[in-house]
């Protein structure tokens, strides 16, 4: 799956926080099916949406 990424949170984060959880929430309400993924590598959550072919 190809995928646009609209932002960027770090995993160390406030206990309790959940920023990129309500980023996509925020996105979702706007009609945009945004999701929450997990970067391992830079240990950050993404906020992503899936890529249109416009994208390329």
């Amino acid at each position: 799956m190809r995928a646009k990424v609209l932002e960027r949170f770090s995993a160390g984060g406030p206990r309790g926080s959940w920023p990129a959880e309500e980023c996509a929430a925020r996105r979702r309400a706007e009609g945009q099916p945004a999701t929450v993924v997990m970067d391992l590598k830079s240990d950050a959550f993404l906020v992503v949406v899936p890529a249109s072919s416009d994208d390329d």
